[in-house]
């Protein structure tokens, strides 16, 4: 799973987080009320919402490095 996130592209990467983190709010309402199989899933999506903001940034970062070269 760590890895899978790198052979995506830059707006499939944005898609994918805010994906994630309509789940991650939909599990952390679910634990409210109590009905949660696995409690470490909430910790699994947070790293990997984590781990696909990093790799946005990073985009982001190699973007502006391109056009400033151009310039």
């Amino acid at each position: 799973m760590k890895n899978s996130f790198k052979s995506l592209s830059f707006p499939e990467l944005k898609a994918k987080r805010d994906e994630l983190k309509k789940k991650y709010m939909e599990l952390r309402f679910q634990m409210v009320i109590g009905h949660v199989d696995n409690p470490l899933q909430k910790r699994i999506m947070r790293r990997q919402i984590a781990r696909l903001n990093t790799l946005i940034h990073a985009q982001e970062i190699a973007d502006k490095a391109v056009v400033k070269a151009e310039a």
